[in-house]
């Protein structure tokens, strides 16, 4: 048993190209919003606010639009686990299956983990966040324990 162990690191290189890729887009990005407050220093008193209420607006447009299909942020990661709790409960059908199955560990498991969620962001999301937190989670359990109270189990 004197074999060699092979170690590939591969890896190393590719995650280094990565980074040097990202910083390139990093710097092409500040780069246009430097140029703009070099060349008119005394116009970006005046017209900082106009240009970073425009560029909220124009970030809130582009998150609304990303937000329902691909981006990550937290309330589409509340929804997802909503999602789920709901399949586990056969309240929406299984999608691979397209019929209501009911596994009620596994949705207790993401309703204590949406639950645990409140817990360590108290204080750290916005109203509609935590709105959407804790309307969800208070439909999953009452859903949970009326379909505990059905099964039977209690």
């Amino acid at each position: 048993m004197d074999r060699e162990k092979y170690v590939d690191e591969s890896w190393k290189e590719t995650a280094q190209q990565e980074k040097e890729k990202l910083k390139v887009v990093a710097g092409s990005r500040e780069q246009p919003q430097r140029s703009s407050t070099q060349e008119h220093p005394q116009s970006t008193d005046q017209q900082a606010p106009q240009s970073s209420t425009q560029d909220q607006a124009q970030d809130s447009q582009e998150e609304a639009g990303e937000s329902s299909e691909s981006q990550i942020n937290f309330l589409n990661y509340i929804s997802s686990l909503a999602y789920q709790a709901m399949i586990f409960l056969g309240e929406i059908p299984n999608p691979m299956t397209n019929m209501p199955e009911t596994n009620l560990e596994q949705a207790k498991f993401i309703i204590d983990t949406l639950a645990m969620l409140r817990e360590k962001t108290k204080g750290n999301l916005t109203k509609k966040e935590g709105d959407v937190l804790n309307t969800s989670l208070y439909q999953l359990q009452m859903k949970f324990i009326e379909l505990y109270k059905r099964e039977g189990v209690a």
